[in-house]
């Protein structure tokens, strides 16, 4: 073999070597983005358990209440929503219907004295504070996974191996207007 054949045969070697590496960590980036994404499903979910507690709870106090067994509901119908694809988008509801319940619960505790003395609801509350503490913790590694998955399928030169290989859409992080919203930053000059 002569010199020149052999730099091509390297040449095309390191090339597709290239292009396999870079559509496996497309592929991989996905793997890690959806693992994230059934993270934040885990804890939603385990937040679902703990109403079951509060529900019953709730049901001594229903006649002073009824308000506060509507959040349950719609907090368990968000939860039941959320799709086993990730999508940060169909997580708005669930945050929202948890912050509601929150609010209704604290509410319900200062409008009824011997609610408010109850260490069964006080323990069912920090539980459900410390379940979105979890969330939060899991939408955090969830968008740092998403935001990596794009920047590989939108950055050249991974966005033409994902444009002729992989065909993979970037996936929607969480984002949270309310949270934001109270957010300013304003830099110490």
């Amino acid at each position: 073999m002569d010199l020149p054949t052999i730099i091509g045969i390297a040449v095309t070697a390191l090339v597709l070597m290239s292009i396999i590496g870079l559509y496996n960590s497309i592929i991989g980036g996905l793997n890690r983005a959806q693992r994230a994404w059934a993270d934040v499903l885990t804890y939603e979910r385990q937040k679902n358990k703990v109403l079951d507690g509060l529900q019953q709870h709730v049901n001594h106090y229903q006649e002073y209440e009824q308000s506060l067994m509507s959040e349950i509901t719609r907090l368990r119908s968000a939860i039941a929503e959320l799709p086993s694809t990730a999508n940060g988008d169909s997580l708005v509801n669930a945050e929202n219907a948890t912050r509601s319940l929150l609010n209704g619960m604290r509410v319900a505790v200062e409008a009824y004295p011997d609610l408010k003395a109850s260490a069964v609801l006080n323990n069912l509350m920090r539980e459900i504070a410390e379940q979105q503490e979890n969330v939060g913790a899991a939408i955090a590694i969830f968008n740092g996974e998403v935001e990596r998955f794009n920047n590989r399928i939108q950055m050249f030169p991974g966005s033409m191996v994902n444009a002729v290989l992989n065909r993979q859409l970037p996936i929607v992080p969480f984002t949270d207007a309310q949270a934001a919203s109270g957010f300013s930053y304003r830099p110490n000059l």
